[in-house]
């Protein structure tokens, strides 16, 4: 596959009449249509992503090949590592690619949020399909690089939030264009925690920042830190509990927005918001760590014939207001609900199970006449699936590949910066500004270390 040159590429590229793009066959001169897989990150979330993308059979046997794997952790990524013993290992996805990129066809990156664009920028620039774990990148300038990169090397992406592939989302979207719901100008979303404790994503640590530990002997600690200045080893930050600073992860609402937003932002055609606003930020600690409980306001413009929309979030132990309309006895630990001016919509925290607000009666007959499907269905949560099929001709482009991913974490990312500082954005999306507050530019395009810089050429 890495023969294939980028003439072939493009000229294998065809449109169906439906519209829908389908992925070159880029493996047709393969007899086994078997992909050489690299996976940087293996442990957690890799792990099942290992899984989805070597597709094992029930004899155990994987319908890809496993030709090499990588991660800071050794020990953390022992059980991943023991199911493929033939796969090259390596603590440092830079070394992996220097000696092993000719072998490679495509790459699924499970790491932190640090590191997500600088694993995704070296593999494209060397012509490797992409999948990648949500969300997409750190920061703003980031995901706008990755769109440019994937554009430029003419490669087959993917971001990983699972809900982009189900039945679910496809109905919101069709129902929401069917004009079921009317107009759509609100939209409220909520999640609870973050939920601290030592066991889960999220902990309060010792000291800010935390006390300097001794890392683990098979650690790759600089490997970790990735593109992040040094600081010193400690367990408040690895192996999950990154989440929590905002140097590395995005908190909850990073974590959760490309699922439970994903519906809205879709059928409503979104874009970016002009503003987004902290309501409240509960305790605010610093501006590295995140809170235990927040609401954060995006405001969107009016979009052709659609009227601007406001979203509300919540988390932790704020929640919306149940309103009577909605006919719930209460809410949900977590969901999204699209308010109609005919009929409002709720979904849980991820789109798969939308249902009308509407009386038993009248849900029981929407559901026995629902609106057409418009939209091709692709499979339940297997994005990893979808990704690989697009990889080899079998099927369309995947739904959330860098051109939707990025706009998506975009606009959850504008309202990570309002929640951060406690403090309201006005932002100027064609230029990528912050308008209101021009010192917190600085995050929309953070510092990298030397060595771990990549895609300025592209701007």
């Amino acid at each position: 596959m890495h023969n294939l040159s980028r003439r072939a590429f493009v000229k294998n590229s065809a449109t169906l009449s439906t519209g829908i793009m389908i992925a070159p066959n880029l493996i047709t001169n393969s007899p086994s249509k078997k992909l050489n897989l690299a996976f940087i990150g293996v442990g957690g979330r890799g792990g099942k992503n290992l899984k989805g993308c070597a597709m094992v059979d029930a004899n155990g046997i994987a319908q890809n090949n496993v030709v090499a794997m990588c991660d800071v952790s050794p020990e953390r990524a022992a059980k991943a590592y023991d199911a493929f013993p033939n796969a090259k290992k390596f603590t440092d996805f830079r070394q992996m690619f220097d000696k092993m990129a000719k072998e490679i066809d495509a790459v699924v990156i499970s790491t932190p949020d640090h590191t997500h664009f600088a694993a995704t920028m070296h593999a494209m620039q060397l012509g490797k399909q992409v999948y990648v774990e949500k969300p997409l990148a750190h920061n703003i300038w980031e995901l706008r690089t990755l769109k440019k990169a994937a554009k430029k090397y003419n490669i087959i992406s993917q971001m990983g939030n699972q809900g982009h592939t189900t039945n679910g989302i496809r109905q919101v979207k069709e129902w929401y264009d069917a004009g079921i719901l009317g107009e759509v100008k609100e939209v409220i979303a909520w999640r609870g925690g973050p939920g601290f404790s030592p066991t889960g994503y999220f902990a309060y640590p010792d000291n800010y920042p935390p006390h300097a530990e001794r890392k683990p002997k098979t650690l790759d600690w600089d490997a970790w830190l990735g593109p992040v200045k040094h600081r010193p080893y400690s367990h408040f930050y690895l192996p999950k509990l990154w989440r929590g600073w905002y140097e590395f992860g995005n908190g909850l609402l990073g974590d959760w927005a490309c699922h439970t937003l994903d519906a809205p932002f879709w059928a409503l055609n979104l874009g970016m918001p002009t503003s987004t606003n902290s309501l409240s930020r509960i305790p605010a600690y610093n501006d590295d760590f995140v809170s235990d409980h927040a609401q954060v306001e995006w405001n969107f413009p009016a979009r052709g014939n659609q009227p601007p929309v406001r979203l509300t979030w919540f988390e932790g132990e704020f929640k919306p207001v149940n309103r009577p309309e909605w006919g719930l006895s209460e809410l949900p630990s977590s969901g999204m609900i699209m308010v109609g001016s005919k009929k409002s919509l709720i979904t849980g925290g991820r789109p798969n199970n939308p249902k009308l607000l509407v009386s038993d009666e009248e849900w029981a007959t929407f559901q026995k006449s629902m609106p057409a499907q418009t939209i091709p269905r692709v499979g339940e949560e297997d994005p990893q699936g979808e990704w690989i099929k697009a990889i080899k001709g079998d099927g369309p482009m995947p739904g959330s590949t860098f051109e939707y991913g990025a706009d998506l974490t975009e606009m959850a990312l504008v309202g990570v910066l309002a929640q951060r500082f406690s403090t309201k954005i006005e932002y100027d999306a064609k230029n990528m500004k912050i308008t209101n507050h021009p010192e917190l530019q600085h995050y929309i395009k953070e510092p990298a270390r030397q060595g771990w810089g990549y895609g300025d050429d592209l701007w």
